[in-house]
C-alpha cells in the first residue's frame, strides 16, 4: 500500500489531508491502496489566527471529528528529522522513537514565533503562537484577576507591532475585563520600527494609530527589549516598565524542519515551491502553508497567513494524490489579496491589494473579520464526508464579503 504522510494539522496540513482524501475518493478503485496519514504534535486543529481573542472556547477542533469520517489516519508525534533520500520520518511519540516511511510527503509544519536570546524572555514572556501558549496566557490573566493589586499587575506589554502584536494589544482591554482586572489599566506596544504596522503599509497606518489611541494603547517605538524579568521589562531607551504580563509577538519563521531539504529557502526559512506545491529537486515532497513560499499571481509570493495556507493545502492534497496516481496536477493561482486586521473594541481594518488600499474600517470591517474568524476559515463540523470533500475542492474562494464603504 502506498502511503501519503501529511506533517502538520494546521490550516495547510488539515486541508491537504482532506484534499488528498477527496482526490483519493474521486479516482475510485485506483485509490483503494493509498493510505493518508496525518502526524501532528497535538490531537486537534488549532484555529491559530484566533489565539489572540478573549474567548478561546472554539479554537481547538478535535482531529477525529474532521479526519475519521474521510478515512484519514492520524497520530500524535513530534517530528525529529526527515530523511528525504530514504523517504523516512523520525518521530517521538508516546510509545518512544518511531520511523515512518512515505511514498509522498506533504510538509505543512507551519511557522513559529522567533525567540531571540534575550535575558529572561524564555522564563517570563508569554505568547499566542499556539493554542497551548494562548491557554497559558489566559490562565495567567485569570490568576491576576483574582490576586491583590500589586506593581505591574494591571500592565501588559506587547512586543512586536506587526499584525499579531497589534491584534493582541487591541484585544487586551476586553481580555483584561474578562479576567476581572478593572479600573486603571495600562497596555504598551513596543517595536524597534519607527511606526506601528511597519509592514502593513502607509495607507493602513493612520487607521491603526487612531484605533490604538482610542483604546488607550501606549506605544514605545524605535526601541528594543534588553531583558525581561518577572517584575517587568527593560528597554534599550533605558526605560523600565513594571509589568507582570509581557507578550512576545516579534517575528515569525518557518519550521526549522524545512532545513531537512536541499531545496532553496527564503529569508523566513520557507521552502520555495512551484505552482503545484512541489519542492524543487526533492522528489515526492510537497509543501504548503507557512513552511512554503509560492508565487501565486506571477509576481507576489504567498504571505504567512491562513488566507494562503488553506488553498495551498487543498491544492497540495489534490496534487499529491494525482502525482502518486500519474494523473495531471492543478496549479494554484490566486489573483486577489486582502488583509483584515482586528482592532478590538474599536472595530477592524480591511484592505485590498498588495498596496493595502483601505476599503472599510470600524464596525463594517469588524463584521468582515468576524465572518472570517468564526465561519469562513472553519472546516465543516457536521462530520459529513460530502461536506468535508466539498470544502476541500481545489478551487480558490472569492474575497471575503464587505459590509459597507469606508
Amino acid at each position: 500500500m502506498a502511503r501519503i504522510v501529511v506533517l502538520g494539522a494546521g490550516f495547510a496540513g488539515l486541508w491537504a489531508a482532506i484534499g488528498a482524501a477527496r482526490k483519493r475518493d474521486e479516482i475510485g478503485a485506483a485509490g483503494h491502496d493509498v493510505e493518508i496519514r496525518v502526524v501532528d504534535r497535538n490531537p486537534y486543529h488549532n484555529i491559530r489566527v484566533r489565539n489572540y481573542e478573549a474567548d478561546l472556547s472554539e479554537v481547538a477542533l478535535p482531529l477525529p471529528q474532521l479526519l475519521d469520517p474521510i478515512g484519514v489516519t492520524h497520530g500524535i508525534g513530534e517530528v525529529e528529522a526527515i530523511d528525504a533520500a530514504r523517504r523516512e520520518i523520525s518521530l517521538v511519540t508516546s510509545g518512544g522513537e518511531e520511523t515512518l516511511s512515505y511514498d509522498r510527503l506533504v510538509l505543512a509544519l507551519g511557522s513559529e514565533v522567533m525567540r531571540p536570546a534575550i535575558p529572561g524572555l524564555a522564563e517570563h514572556a508569554f505568547d499566542v503562537d499556539t493554542y497551548a501558549a494562548a491557554l497559558i496566557l489566559e490562565n495567567h490573566l485569570a490568576s491576576l484577576g483574582h490576586s491583590a493589586p500589586s506593581p505591574g499587575r494591571s500592565t501588559v506589554v506587547v512586543v512586536g507591532a506587526g499584525f499579531t502584536g497589534i491584534e493582541v494589544a487591541a484585544e487586551m482591554p476586553d481580555r483584561l475585563a474578562r479576567a476581572g482586572i478593572t479600573g486603571s489599566r495600562r497596555i504598551v506596544l513596543v517595536d524597534p520600527n519607527p511606526a506601528v504596522g511597519a509592514t502593513i503599509g502607509a495607507h493602513a497606518r493612520p487607521v491603526i494609530e487612531t484605533a490604538l489611541a482610542s483604546l488607550d494603547v501606549e506605544t514605545r517605538l524605535g526601541v528594543r527589549v534588553v531583558s525581561v524579568e518577572a517584575a517587568g521589562i527593560h528597554l534599550s531607551s533605558g526605560e523600565f516598565i513594571p509589568a507582570q504580563t509581557v507578550i512576545w509577538c516579534a517575528g515569525m519563521r518557518a519550521s526549522r524542519l524545512a532545513e531537512s531539504f536541499a531545496g532553496a529557502r527564503d529569508r523566513l526559512g520557507r521552502l520555495l515551491v512551484d505552482p503545484f506545491m512541489r519542492v524543487a529537486d526533492v522528489p515526492g515532497v510537497f509543501a504548503a502553508g507557512d513552511v512554503a513560499s509560492s508565487v501565486v499571481d506571477g509576481l507576489h509570493p504567498t504571505v504567512m497567513s491562513c488566507q494562503f495556507a488553506r488553498p495551498m493545502g487543498r491544492f497540495a492534497g489534490h496534487n499529491v494524490v494525482a502525482d502518486l496516481a500519474g494523473l495531471p496536477m492543478l496549479p494554484l493561482r490566486i489573483d486577489w489579496y486582502v488583509t483584515v486586521l482586528d482592532l478590538g473594541g474599536w472595530g477592524a481594518l480591511y484592505t485590498e491589494g498588495w498596496d493595502r488600499e483601505v476599503r472599510t474600517t470600524g464596525a463594517a470591517a469588524k463584521a468582515t473579520k468576524q465572518t472570517i474568524n468564526c465561519k469562513r476559515i472553519y472546516p465543516p463540523l457536521t462530520g459529513r464526508k460530502d461536506e468535508l470533500f466539498a470544502a476541500a475542492a481545489p478551487t480558490v474562494q472569492a474575497p471575503p464579503p464587505t459590509y459597507g464603504a469606508r
